[in-house]
């Protein structure tokens, strides 16, 4: 493994001094059975010699460019519509003979599945043998990307290739980018791309890019630092220059001569596991790759921030938006679990996760009623693949009267000695509902309403009794005669809230106070 990190720092470096690059290549993006974004001009870019033409032939279009004196070419393909017809992709050059050919690429949409272990879960971990048999779709493709840092952008990922879907295959996918997929094409037909592209156990921050830390005043301590360390590494990759320049004469002869390569003369970088460096290597390399939009499952790592995990959403997405040049793409992220540990950290920041839906052409699934108590990993990816599908049927493929959220908090009023709670994304009407396993959610009649609490200007919470009157939840509390605030649902495993719509979506947890 070692070596192979050595041979790939040679060949950047040494691509960098001049040595010229046989025939033209393309980043590991793309590739054989690879889904095409429909409908946009399609960025496609690569490495030949410097001043080679270039010449990109795929459905009926023929286009060219020319490599710059660094070696690279990039030029857009016309829109294209949806197809799930398997077709060429070639690329050739003026200097080759034989070109390079793609075979069975698609055109659909493609979807950036991001995030830490929950969203690289993997459809053969949910303990679904029926959805393995059944996942005959072939026009469903996913290409895994590998964890690597980085301390700069790089060029290229490190990734498995396109792999079509089948009950052999669909075990390695992402569970959540899986189902999410199944429902939008069995709802449209139209062919689609994930990019599997997430790293468990990781927080936000790495996943950001540089200047979009820089964009976000309230995340100025983070990018000082980091710039901090950023420079700190240059200096040294500076003083110790020339130790670099004579191994890279000793890495051309080791390599001539087939033997051992010489370590790199530099320190590890601090800024390789920091703020940007997923970023660098595992997004920044898929950029200007054509996408549909984003899904992002991630915050577990980040359970102690609190409203200040908002900020950093709002750093990741406009980032992202902004170098793929596509505007305000989709993204759609899914609010943390109910889980037993993290006291209230995951509480706070399901709220702040829930204030990032200001950020425009966003989306949240609510998962707080299929988690498990003692599992951060809720094997239940189902629902959540059909929760964020509601979201993008509805914004994204014209299904406008599909009920695509649950409950959304809108406003408070204070009557008496009660609160009257009012609610956007009522759906039909709000119930009480009970949600087990895969089945879909029923109305529970002879429940009562739970984990509402409520409190008076001294702060004290209780736990309130919650009454739906039609469109509205009232609530209240025999020790709390002037009641100033409500909570619903917030802690880390809130068990047994069970505010609905009628469309079986659960309301989002949300306080109105800021204590």
């Amino acid at each position: 493994m070692k070596k192979m990190k050595l041979l790939c720092l040679a060949a950047a470096v040494l691509l960098g001094h001049g040595i010229l690059i046989a025939e033209p290549k393309l980043p590991r993006i793309f590739g054989e059975n690879m889904v095409l974004q429909r409908d946009i001009e399609l960025p496609v870019w690569g490495w030949a010699d410097p001043g080679e033409e270039v010449s990109v032939d795929f459905a009926g279009q023929s286009k060219k460019a020319e490599a710059d004196k660094n070696g690279e070419w990039k030029l857009k393909l016309d829109k294209m519509p949806a197809s799930a017809e398997g077709r060429e992709f070639k690329v050739s050059s003026s200097k080759q003979g034989n070109p390079l050919v793609l075979k069975n690429v698609l055109v659909g949409d493609v979807w950036f599945c991001s995030g830490q272990s929950n969203m690289e879960w993997c459809v053969g971990a949910c303990n679904s043998p029926d959805d393995v048999k059944s996942a005959d779709f072939p026009n469903i493709r996913n290409i895994k990307v590998s964890h690597v840092s980085s301390e700069m952008p790089e060029k290229d990922i490190s990734a498995s290739g396109w792999r079509i879907c089948s009950p052999q295959t669909v075990s390695g996918f992402t569970a959540a980018g899986f189902f999410f997929a199944r429902e939008i094409q069995k709802e449209t037909g139209i062919p689609i791309g994930l990019i599997d592209d997430n790293w468990g156990g990781t927080t936000i921050e790495p996943w950001c890019s540089r200047e979009s830390l820089g964009s976000i005043p309230e995340l100025e301590v983070i990018y000082k630092a980091y710039e901090t360390k950023l420079a700190n590494y240059r200096k040294l990759v500076s003083e110790k220059l020339p130790d670099v320049e004579q191994w890279v004469e000793k890495v051309k002869k080791a390599l001539a001569e087939n033997k051992e390569l010489p370590k790199l003369p530099l320190a590890p970088n601090p800024c390789s596991s920091g703020p940007c460096a997923i970023f660098n290597a595992m997004v920044a390399p898929v950029i200007p790759y054509g996408i549909k939009g984003a899904l992002w499952y991630q915050g577990e790592s980040n359970g102690g921030d609190g409203d200040i995990y908002f900020h950093k959403m709002r750093a990741l997405i406009g980032g992202w938006r902004k170098l793929w040049q596509e505007g305000d793409f989709p993204f759609y992220f899914v609010q943390l679990a109910n889980y037993t540990e993290g006291g209230d950290g995951y509480a706070k920041i399901r709220c702040a996760q829930t204030k990032a839906l200001s950020i425009p052409n966003t989306g949240m699934a609510v998962i707080i009623d299929i988690g498990e108590a003692n599992n951060i990993h809720p094997k239940n990816k189902q629902d959540v693949g059909k929760r964020l599908a509601l979201w993008s049927l509805a914004k994204d493929y014209g299904k406008k009267d599909l009920v695509f959220s649950g409950p959304l908090f809108k406003e408070m009023k204070i009557e008496g000695n009660k609160i009257r709670l009012s609610f956007d994304n009522l759906g039909s009407g709000l119930m009480i509902g009970k949600k087990t396993g895969l089945t879909p959610t029923a109305e529970d009649k002879e429940a009562k309403l739970k984990r509402f609490a409520i409190a008076g200007e001294d702060k004290k919470w209780v736990w309130a009794d919650a009454l739906i009157e039609n469109d509205s939840v009232v609530v209240s509390s025999p020790e709390v005669s002037s009641p100033v605030a409500v909570r619903y649902a917030f802690s880390a495993n809130p068990e047994g809230a069970n505010l609905y719509n009628r469309e079986g979506l659960p309301a989002s947890p949300f306080r109105t106070d800021n204590w």
